[in-house]
């Protein structure tokens, strides 16, 4: 979502880079670049005169000027002030000494509570949490059979009184619920309205005041840009709100809101939304974000992405496999499937350094070739996959007509297979393999 800033701020940048010197007129006039990008990004004025002036006061200094790299030096000082207006180091969900922790989440209609409500318990729940859902909204159509879903996919119990309760009233006995059933995390779901309105503050507060809760998190929509910041400025008024959640971060928006709304509200973004799958969510690190809008990509995300689906003993398997020349396309399958696992190869493109993203949506990028490998191998009998050399004509055609593809898939995919075995091989010869920290730990 940040492309369009990115490449502003690049081209702001290459002023600098193409003078050896630095003097104080030449950064005021890379400052006006960077303040009409931050402005057409939709960052709040107000935000962006703060930014522009720290910047260029830090720029305008001895250590920049004389530098004999004063480019780098000014884009690391963007870098750090870019973190510092979001909120400079990870906010992570405070967690009650006295359980259940009680997380209320708020928000207006359609910016995607009932759903962030269920992802966050997901994402609890595989921490070794207890999670429990409480299904406050009575207003939606549909709301609390939303949840009911969201809960029985993620394996998550929701309480629910029906839609002909008070929400204050099932909110304060979904919490009796939770601590009779031992749960030590309960999310609990408000109804949203299309705007800020008196009835629906009137009922949150009351909530707020019946269940006392350690987090009130507020989701805010990332599409909707400038709007974003009023909404979070007035729930922190009446609410008192501890945090954020920015969704549809993965949409194509100028997304001025992730750098406005915790300098505004002076509250931490703790999560962000990347996505519909109920995995899709993920902490909220200001310097990781700042490196992203500056094109240095965010490598610890994607190793940390790598990290969850790919163990040490998984690692130690397929490092003894290629070591011995036993690598059959079932592991091949496997490897494709830990990837697919970890989200949209362009997001995951998107996290390395110097990748345009906006270059990946020219190249389409196939997302459904996985799927073709998957229904490939997945129709050899287990023999094929273990000797493919046994492949002969009449065979690739069975694989094919099984896996609905061509004869040409078939063998583009054993030529793939056969490719990727050689470049293993070199990696075994290699004396620094396996070796400690230089064990091959993630998925290629």
């Amino acid at each position: 979502m940040f492309q369009s800033l990115s490449d502003k701020l690049s081209a702001a940048f290459k002023r600098f880079k193409n003078k050896g010197k630095l003097t104080e007129a030449d950064v005021k006039a890379g400052m006006r670049e960077i303040k009409l990008a931050l402005l057409e990004a939709d960052v709040n004025f107000k935000v962006v005169r703060e930014f522009i002036k720290t910047v260029t006061e830090r720029a305008v200094g001895s250590d920049v000027l004389e530098s004999l790299v004063p480019a780098q030096q000014i884009v690391k000082i963007v870098n750090e002030e870019l973190t510092n207006i979001m909120g400079g180091s990870q906010a992570k969900l405070q967690i009650s000494s006295n359980p259940p922790t009680v997380v209320m989440m708020v928000g207006l209609q359609g910016a995607g509570k009932t759903t962030h409500a269920a992802k966050l318990a997901a994402m609890y729940k595989k921490q070794g949490k207890r999670p429990l859902l409480v299904a406050c909204d009575v207003y939606r159509p549909a709301a609390i059979k939303q949840l009911q879903i969201l809960g029985e996919q993620i394996g998550v119990p929701v309480f629910t009184m029906g839609n002909e309760v008070s929400p204050v009233k099932i909110a304060a006995e979904g919490l009796k619920y939770a601590k009779d059933n031992f749960c030590d995390i309960v999310f609990i779901d408000t109804a949203g309205r299309l705007h800020v309105d008196e009835v629906l503050m009137d009922e949150l507060i009351a909530i707020k005041e019946k269940t006392n809760p350690t987090e009130i998190l507020l989701t805010v929509d990332a599409m909707i840009g400038q709007d974003a910041v009023n909404v979070a400025e007035k729930f922190n008024e009446l609410l008192d709100i501890t945090g954020v959640i920015l969704t549809k971060l993965d949409g194509d928006t100028r997304g001025g809101a992730a750098l406005s709304v915790r300098y505004v509200t002076g509250k931490p973004i703790k999560f962000v939304g990347t996505g519909e799958k109920i995995d899709a969510i993920e902490p909220f690190h200001p310097d990781r974000m700042a490196s992203r809008i500056l094109g240095m990509g965010d490598v610890l995300s994607l190793i940390e992405k790598a990290e969850a689906v790919y163990d040490e003993k998984q690692a130690a398997e397929l490092e003894k496999k290629m070591r011995e020349q036993t690598f059959t396309l079932d592991d091949y399958l496997e490897q494709f499937e830990q990837i697919k696992s970890m989200g949209s190869v362009e997001q995951l493109l998107g996290m390395m350094p110097g990748v345009n993203t906006s270059a990946l949506k020219d190249a389409q990028i196939d997302e459904k070739a996985i799927e073709k490998v998957e229904a490939i191998i997945r129709s050899m009998t287990p023999r094929e996959r273990t000797k493919p050399d046994i492949i002969n004509s009449p065979r690739k055609r069975r694989i094919a007509a099984g896996s609905g593809t061509s004869v040409e898939d078939v063998n583009r995919l054993l030529k793939q297979f056969d490719q990727t075995k050689k470049l293993m091989k070199q990696f075994t010869s290699s004396k620094k393999f396996g070796r400690g920290r230089n064990r091959m730990k993630f998925p290629f």
